[in-house]
């Protein structure tokens, strides 16, 4: 089993090692992952300028590729130049922060995830909500037994977004199969005063209280302690509306 495993946080983020060292015992692993930082880039790529890629090494040994780029740049590299051979699966995280709800359109996670479907991979985005002190360890340990299913169920959508409750008494509760919230019932953005009087703001400071709670959807039930489960489609065509477009005939405007 070929494995792919990228992120967003950047190649020294402890929930990337935690995961890889599970992701080994499932097959062979390949690290490509930006060299810094990159949550909250969406879906971005680099085209402007060239994609630097260099060695990693941990203790002396070989651990990954960190790359000058976005998250799907290095889904994109992954596949095209630096795994041995093609990705049978798609590893994306483990994202230190919960991501659903709108947010999930904000997610460099996500969007590698996303990548990777667009090559027809299964892609799976596996991320933590981080409400207390992680156990990034633990949460990799049922992370990859719970891939391996959905890796089994392919044939019903290449692309996963997971997501697992902070450690808790009793928490998890278990797994929910879940949509994805797409509903806000509020935005923030705080406003503050710099020391030198100058206004400046702080977006996205409670992204998951924003939501509306629809026990049916992700948001509600990973604040319920559960993890949730999400098939996703990168397909944006609005289908019942040009199904209706389809019936009607449309003159072309006159000039």
């Amino acid at each position: 089993m070929q494995i792919l495993l990228v992120n967003d946080d950047g190649i020294h983020a402890p929930s990337l090692l935690a995961i890889y060292h599970e992701l080994r015992k499932w097959g062979d692993v390949t690290v490509v992952s930006p060299a810094a930082e990159q949550s909250g880039v969406g879906h971005s790529i680099t085209y402007l300028h060239p994609l630097l890629a260099s060695k990693d090494y941990r203790n002396g040994e070989f651990f990954g590729w960190k790359v000058e780029g976005r998250p799907a740049d290095c889904v994109k590299l992954g596949i095209h130049e630096l795994c041995p051979h093609r990705p049978e699966v798609i590893i994306s995280g483990l994202n230190a922060g919960a991501n659903v709800g709108l947010n999930v359109l904000y997610s460099g996670t996500v969007a590698a995830a996303v990548e990777g479907a667009f090559f027809g991979i299964p892609s799976i985005a596996l991320s933590q909500w981080m409400d207390g002190p992680p156990n990034f360890e633990d949460t990799a340990r049922r992370a990859v037994p719970l891939c391996q299913k959905l890796f089994e169920r392919t044939e019903r959508g290449t692309l996963w977004n997971v997501n697992f409750p902070p450690p808790r008494a009793n928490w998890p509760r278990g797994v929910a199969f879940v949509g994805m919230e797409c509903r806000r019932s509020a935005d923030e953005i705080e406003t503050r005063v710099d020391p030198r009087g100058r206004t400046y703001y702080w977006s996205g400071l409670n992204p998951l209280k924003c939501h509306v709670y629809d026990p049916t959807t992700d948001v509600k039930m990973l604040t319920d302690g559960y993890i949730t489960v999400t098939p996703l489609q990168f397909d944006l065509t609005q289908q019942k509306l040009l199904g209706e477009l389809r019936t009607e005939n449309w003159e072309l405007p006159t000039l």
